[in-house]
């Protein structure tokens, strides 16, 4: 326990990064496989319109709309990815942030008696 606690500052954002790496390679499973279901149905639609199940005009229709919500797909995951790399950028500033201290510059009785020599 307390060895977690000595850590956490170290240890804290990766954690944070090692979730968010989760996170994105979850959504991008669930998506693939969303997608190559969509890329199956438009494979199942070609071979009925192949074989004339559907007229071309069924076909056009849709086929549009499968591309459509390919489309969408790629969009929407592009859209995550740069939502995740911009919260990824962002909590590593505020963790620099938090770990850079300003230390106070000491001067000494000789800086001082150079500086009075210097502006006279």
């Amino acid at each position: 326990m307390l060895t977690k606690l000595l850590l956490l500052p170290i240890m804290g954002p990766l954690n944070g990064l090692v979730w968010i790496g989760e996170q994105i390679q979850e959504r991008t499973n669930t998506e693939f496989d969303a997608q190559e279901n969509l890329h199956k149905q438009l494979l199942n639609l070609q071979l009925s319109f192949d074989i004339g199940d559907i007229s071309e005009e069924d076909f056009e229709i849709q086929e549009e709309e499968i591309l459509l919500k390919i489309q969408a797909l790629e969009d929407e995951a592009r859209l995550e990815l740069e939502l995740a790399e911009e919260e990824a950028r962002l909590q590593l500033e505020l963790e620099q942030e938090q770990d850079f201290v300003i230390q106070p510059q000491l001067t000494t009785e000789t800086d001082r008696e150079k500086d009075l020599v210097l502006s006279t």
